[in-house]
């Protein structure tokens, strides 16, 4: 049933094909003969019409297949085209003539023509009649195909750059995280343990390559767990809150999309403070078709502009989210004396609508 739309739009374009090429040559004959009143022209043209547009019809589809398989570009083909279509009406008009002269047939026999004459009239109207084929045929179908091409590479494109995306982060995720736990080791090595298996949670997680989307659910236990790992190392001075809101939960979102902006909290941002660093995880929806996913810290907010130093986290965001929704979807940064937030707006997705 899938096929059923494009199996129609082929029809109705083929249809519309057939009716240029059919109706163009008749009007152009018809107007010529009003022109000149030699009904003889006109109807040995009507006669090469009758027969050489089917012939054009079956031959150029056959010469386009024949191509492709022969992987034959486009200029071959036209080129060919052209000169097969030209002969063949002139040999069906020149044939026509003869044998109107030789049965006698008067109303099929020109007035003027030379036999010059008829090879050239025949000629032109092969030509001309291939190229309307041409642009009833071939040009919309090859605008179409390369329009899906254009997509298919786009599509491409997008999925190899989140890729590449997601093969910096994650190395960059563990490395941030490793250096987390080696502080613990001295310290407090039955903690760097614990801390140890936490992180192969996390991995495991992580590098889970079923689907690029996940619940927002599933992004914020994923989270917890990465926030235990910085409270522990950073006791006394660092901690989480969470605000997530239960319609949110079911929604959709790219896989790991809000770890670069908590680390950049933590990292940027709360941990400037001397003591009591706070980092505050808010999800909500908005009007119903919006997802916003805040981070915000009390540090000491952002330097000038809208990026802190070494932000690779915060580029593959909105990377990320331009890739995946286009317009529809921003990363936005405010800042005060209080603190700074990083607000994610996306479409609302529902994962039990999906």
């Amino acid at each position: 049933m899938d096929n059923v739309p494009d199996i129609t739009a082929w029809t109705r374009r083929r249809t519309l094909g057939i009716c240029v090429i059919t109706l163009v040559p008749l009007l152009h004959h018809t107007a010529e003969y009003l022109g000149n009143h030699d009904r003889g022209r006109f109807f040995c043209k009507l006669a090469v019409l009758l027969i050489g547009l089917p012939l054009l019809l079956w031959g150029a589809s056959v010469g386009v297949r024949w191509a492709a398989r022969k992987q034959l570009g486009a200029p071959v083909l036209l080129s060919t085209g052209v000169l097969v279509a030209g002969a063949v009406f002139a040999a069906l008009l020149s044939a026509i003539r003869a044998v109107s002269f030789s049965a006698g047939i008067t109303w099929l026999q020109p007035a003027t023509w030379s036999n010059f004459d008829v090879v050239r009239v025949g000629f032109i109207m092969g030509v001309t009649n291939f190229a309307l084929w041409a642009l009833a045929f071939v040009f919309p179908f090859a605008v179409e195909d390369a329009r899906v091409r254009a997509l298919e590479a786009e599509k491409l494109r997008t999925v190899a750059e989140l890729a590449q995306l997601r093969a910096h982060l994650e190395p960059h995720f563990l490395l941030n995280t490793l250096n987390a736990i080696a502080g613990l080791v001295t310290e407090d090595p039955r903690g760097a343990r614990r801390l140890l298996a936490s992180l192969g949670d996390l991995l495991r997680d992580s590098l889970n390559e079923e689907d690029e989307m996940q619940t927002l659910d599933e992004q914020i236990e994923w989270l917890r767990r990465y926030a235990q790992i910085l409270e522990v190392r950073h006791a006394g001075h660092l901690s989480f809150h969470w605000e997530v809101g239960g319609e949110t939960r079911r929604a959709l979102l790219p896989r790991l999309l809000l770890q670069p902006l908590v680390e950049n909290a933590v990292k940027h941002g709360a941990l400037r403070r001397h003591r009591g660093g706070e980092i505050i995880v808010r999800t909500e929806v908005v009007d119903a078709t919006k997802l916003v996913c805040t981070i915000e810290d009390n540090g000491p907010g952002l330097p000038e502009g809208d990026t802190r130093p070494g932000a690779f986290g915060l580029v593959s965001v909105r990377r990320r989210l331009e890739l995946r929704y286009a317009n529809a979807a921003s990363l936005r940064l405010e800042s005060s004396a209080s603190g700074a937030r990083s607000i994610v707006e996306l479409p609302l997705q529902d994962a039990r609508v999906v």
